[in-house]
């Protein structure tokens, strides 16, 4: 995620219960994902957790730019 980016989430955070939801639920996701990241070797099932958590966190962060978008419509 994009400095930027984050800075516009924070932002929102304390006003939208959803976006704070989901931007926590992105944490915790990327946290799990460095775990197996500092692993020389994953097991095949390591593996599969590994593309289930990084879809979850990408479907995370599609929904906290829809979120951001809305804002930025609001804006303009």
């Amino acid at each position: 995620m994009e400095h930027r980016e984050e800075e516009l989430i924070r932002q929102h955070l304390t006003h939208d219960e959803d976006l704070r939801a989901l931007y926590t639920e992105h944490q915790e996701l990327k946290q799990k994902l460095e775990v197996f990241r500092h692993k020389h070797y994953l097991t095949n099932e390591e593996e599969v957790e590994e593309k289930r958590i990084q879809k979850l966190k990408l479907a995370s962060k599609d929904r906290m730019m829809a979120i951001l978008g809305r804002y930025q419509q609001e804006a303009r």
